[in-house]
């Protein structure tokens, strides 16, 4: 059972947690992160997703995501994400996400990180990844024309 906190709308933590797939009530968010790692040419690696998942079965996504727990900062859940998705060890204390989306119930901070990373070296956690690959943008978005990739808004695979 996954717990989060609940924040408020100025990102403020209320001291209530929420259990992951409960309803959020009027008023609570919760904190989710994204990191993109980028390579030297400028492609993306990406995850397919495994069929078994909730959302978004059997689709590509960005390097790795996924909601903080409690007690987490965003930079902890970011790491922790990296390490159980892909086996990647990665500091993020002293980094701050590039961007954070706002959604109905929560924040979205997203890290883009430029690392050179042999695939053959990850560790995938097969039953949410069942592969990965490094993708040009021009790539992504064809994917997500062809609806092999999370329908991601077309400007935010630009930046």
């Amino acid at each position: 059972m996954e717990v989060w906190d609940v924040y408020d709308l100025r990102r403020n933590k209320t001291n209530r947690v929420m259990v992951r797939g409960e309803k959020a009530a009027e008023g609570d968010y919760h904190l989710v992160v994204h990191v993109c790692i980028f390579n030297k040419e400028g492609n993306m690696l990406i995850q397919h997703r495994h069929e078994n998942k909730r959302r978004w079965p059997d689709k590509w996504d960005l390097t790795v995501g996924g909601g903080a727990i409690q007690g987490e900062t965003s930079q902890d859940a970011a790491k922790r994400e990296l390490q159980e998705e892909l086996g990647i060890e990665l500091d993020l204390e002293d980094v701050r996400p590039h961007l954070t989306v706002s959604f109905k119930n929560g924040f979205d901070d997203i890290y883009l990180v430029e690392k050179d990373i042999d695939i053959k070296d990850l560790k995938l956690q097969n039953d949410e990844v069942k592969d990965v690959k490094w993708a040009s943008r021009e790539a992504i978005l064809k994917m997500i024309e062809d609806e092999e990739f999370i329908p991601y808004y077309p400007s935010f695979i630009h930046m």
